[in-house]
């Protein structure tokens, strides 16, 4: 394999923009006819797209924002994978996006999944060394979804957010969107994070944790308090009141909570908390100063301060990596993300996101970006903090040449976790625990259960992180038509490859990019197996489906043989 190089991507990425649609305005509404609609231009939604091109159909993808591949291209770039005998669980068109994004960095065809050996690792990552199709620039990601397009000839309609939808029975017949255009099509597939357009027509969902009862879990519901310090535990104990040791001052500013803990194992409304997957870089010629918001207090982060300062009492010896990750991708850049108990997600901050309006939206996303930087701003100038920490944030910046339309800053909310489709099968927590096996695959879940916690709340005096869970998977496991699909009596022409049918245990292990991008390919090539028999899609053939999923590379079994040695074969 050769080594990363600096590519000149900017322009490429450029000339790829430009064929794209520019958003239609209402002058020029109109209303288009396809085999299929996407609505979303996610990871998913443009390997959707591009599978129903190459099978003949006619395709459109709608997407509210200004840019595609969702995460991928949003900052979510040292890709979930686990452990490296588990990349073999990627097939089909999830394996040919991450093979083009290999190539792109110079990899030989074939030599995408492989681990790097310790003469070719230049800056190792938490988990294991990844190769660069694995751990790339988030531009570079977009140009890959933005070729796939272009290639395809596929039209993308920006700027287009959903307005209503439209039904006949329990069909779909047309969606309409907010520049004015509607968008008629025999098969909708739903590939927004949050589930909008199945929401929109009317499919049961839900929002939040079930109880541990509904499904016979063992993890859901309203959990004990972190119970390891990567996941949240605070190890020493921290004052989180403004006055110490009086209750009756009040609590600490920013998202910590005086509510009562309640049961065990019982349900809420809580979802994950939100980051932004920022990419930073230590190289001072593409490097851009992470301003503090404007209305920036350095009495918000007390508990932060508070925190370290226990710790320092406690005689640990801190660096940057004591209040978060960051693992190296290419070009002297990296994927900051959350771990420790206080770092980048904004607890409890993602409340009322999956069903807000879209302004409302943006002020949570907006509040999320507002706490992140100052987060950094903390770290980087508090004298509270050790010098050499200080020093080390000080190092690093927003990348000039990454999200240049929004000054470095990334276009994408990480939002782990929205609605999720009611549907006749539910994925449980059995499933990716190997205790059950779900019927007619339609791809492999991998990951392990990583759901990030929903709240931090004070119990006894002090402050606890609640709902983090950490359970690893066995093996590779299979993922059920079922789970992609609504109830028939619901609506009988639209596939959800991400809001899945799934309860929250489970969504925590299915939704990394891989099977996010898996689940939009097999939805497509069902979806065309619907328009070919005129059937319902709960009424297709499961095994015709299947020869055409092997057909087009899905995989749908794993073992351990089918495993790729960390140390190369």
């Amino acid at each position: 394999m050769k080594p990363a190089v600096p590519t000149p991507i900017k322009a490429a990425l450029l000339t790829a923009l430009a064929f794209l649609c520019a958003p239609v305005s209402p002058a020029h509404a109109e209303e288009f006819s396809t085999d299929i609609c996407i609505y979303g231009g996610t990871s998913g939604g443009v390997v959707a797209a591009v599978q129903a091109a190459r099978l003949g159909k006619t395709v459109v993808i709608v997407e509210p924002g200004k840019h595609l591949g969702g995460m991928m291209s949003g900052g979510l770039c040292w890709t979930d994978v686990g452990t490296p005998d588990r990349v073999t669980a990627i097939g089909g068109m999830a394996r040919e996006v991450y093979e083009r994004i290999g190539k792109h960095y110079g990899q030989e065809p074939g030599s995408a999944f492989i681990p790097l050996t310790e003469e070719e690792q230049v800056r190792r990552g938490i988990d294991y060394s990844k190769p660069p199709s694995l751990a790339f620039e988030p531009s570079a990601a977009e140009l890959i979804f933005n070729n796939l397009v272009k290639e395809h000839d596929i039209r993308v309609f920006f700027s287009s957010s959903l307005q209503s939808v439209e039904k006949e029975g329990a069909r779909i017949v047309r969606i309409n969107t907010t520049d004015g255009n509607s968008f008629k099509a025999r098969i909708f597939i739903d590939t927004t994070y949050e589930g909008d357009l199945m929401a929109g027509a009317g499919v049961p969902s839900i929002i939040g944790r079930e109880a541990n009862s509904q499904y016979n879990e063992t993890v859901n519901g309203i959990q004990p308090p972190a119970r390891n310090p990567r996941a949240g535990k605070f190890e020493v104990e921290v004052d989180p009141y403004l006055t110490p040791g009086d209750p009756d001052s009040g609590l600490l500013p920013l998202l910590l909570n005086d509510e009562p803990y309640g049961e065990i194992g019982k349900g809420d409304h809580r979802i994950q908390s939100f980051n932004y997957r920022v990419c930073l870089t230590d190289a001072p010629q593409n490097r851009i100063p992470i301003d503090p918001p404007a209305d920036y207090d350095p009495a918000n982060y007390e508990l932060l301060a508070r925190w370290t300062e226990a710790r320092i009492a406690a005689g640990e010896e801190l660096t940057l990596r004591s209040y978060l990750k960051y693992d190296p991708l290419q070009n002297g850049k990296y994927d900051f993300n959350n771990r420790w108990p206080i770092s980048t997600d904004f607890i409890g901050g993602s409340e009322g996101y999956a069903d807000a309006d879209p302004a409302h939206r943006e002020q949570i996303a907006k509040a999320h970006e507002n706490y992140l930087r100052g987060f950094f701003h903390f770290l980087a100038t508090s004298p509270r903090i050790p010098e050499n920490v200080r020093e080390e944030m000080g190092r690093f910046g927003l990348c000039k040449d990454e999200f240049t339309d929004n000054h470095g800053w990334p276009h994408q909310i990480y939002v782990r976790e929205a609605r999720r489709m009611i549907g006749d099968f539910v994925m449980t927590e059995h499933h990716p625990r190997g205790q059950r096996t779900a019927p007619n695959p339609v791809g492999l879940g991998a990951y392990g259960i990583d759901l990030h916690a929903v709240r931090r709340i004070v119990l006894n005096g002090q402050p606890v992180n609640e709902g983090t869970i950490g359970a690893p998977v066995p093996n590779p496991y299979p993922i059920a038509y079922g789970s992609i699909v609504p109830k028939q009596s619901d609506c009988d022409n639209l596939f959800v490859t991400f809001a899945v049918s799934a309860s929250h245990v489970a969504f925590g292990s299915i939704r990394m990019e891989p099977v996010f991008m898996t689940l939009s390919q097999s939805a497509t090539i069902a979806a065309c197996q619907a328009i070919d028999t005129d059937a319902p899609v709960q009424e297709i053939d499961y095994g015709t489906l299947r020869e055409h999923l092997i057909a087009n590379n899905v995989v749908l079994e794993w073992s351990a043989a089918d495993s790729i040695s960390p140390d190369r074969p």
